[in-house]
């Protein structure tokens, strides 16, 4: 069952494009560059990927593009609503048809749930497709971020935090196979790492063309 496109709901600042309406060469440094694939943002909640995704799509000038959002705006309901009334396998199945119709798109930034990169199904689409970044944050910053945060339903559990250490113990070895690793720090800000991830994008040449 696939989602028909229906109005945003509320439970979620929804975004659709954001960003240059086409792929144009930019600069970086003294270099003009193209993007050539998706680059998708994967991780854990709170690991920054919409942020970073957002301003790396504005470095790059490229859409930013979110499956989260996308998922919010067709069910026109919030992810926690989904979770609550449709359950996980539900909203999982619905993840993969927004990634690969998202994949089949011009290149772009892709912004993913942090349980998406877990799929088989979602790591071929993403490798045949595009590229995964896996923005990596250790344990204790990924609980400063989302321990105030109240729409993160697979936290809403008698103890978050150890819910929250439970969840990257089993999925750090996904994460793993990620194409490009990007490591975090407190002390960094979006734009830092949004110039991290260019810089590691610009090392692989089927990813960041140079015009």
């Amino acid at each position: 069952m696939a989602f028909a496109q229906s109005s945003r709901h509320s439970g979620k600042k929804v975004g659709r494009r954001r960003g240059f309406a086409r792929n144009q060469a930019v600069r970086n440094g003294g270099n003009l560059v193209r993007l050539k694939k998706t680059a998708v943002m994967v991780g854990m909640m709170g690991a920054g990927k919409t942020a970073v995704g957002t301003a790396l799509a504005r470095l790059l000038g490229v859409p930013f593009l979110d499956s989260d959002e996308e998922i919010v705006r067709a069910a026109d309901r919030s992810i926690a609503e989904i979770f609550e009334r449709d359950g996980e396998p539900f909203f999982r199945a619905r993840e993969t048809e927004v990634i690969g119709r998202l994949l089949k798109g011009p290149p772009a930034i892709l912004s993913t749930g942090g349980g998406a990169f877990l799929s088989e199904t979602n790591r071929k689409l993403i490798a045949d497709h595009g590229v995964a970044v896996w923005l990596k944050a250790d344990l204790d910053l990924l609980w400063q971020r989302v321990r105030h945060k109240t729409t993160r339903p697979l936290l809403r559990t008698p103890n978050p935090r150890e819910t929250l250490r439970g969840l990257y113990d089993a999925r750090l070895p996904f994460y793993e196979q990620a194409d490009i690793v990007v490591e975090g720090a407190a002390e960094l800000s979006v734009e830092d790492m949004a110039r991290r991830v260019l810089a590691a994008l610009a090392t692989r040449p089927d990813v960041l063309e140079e015009d």
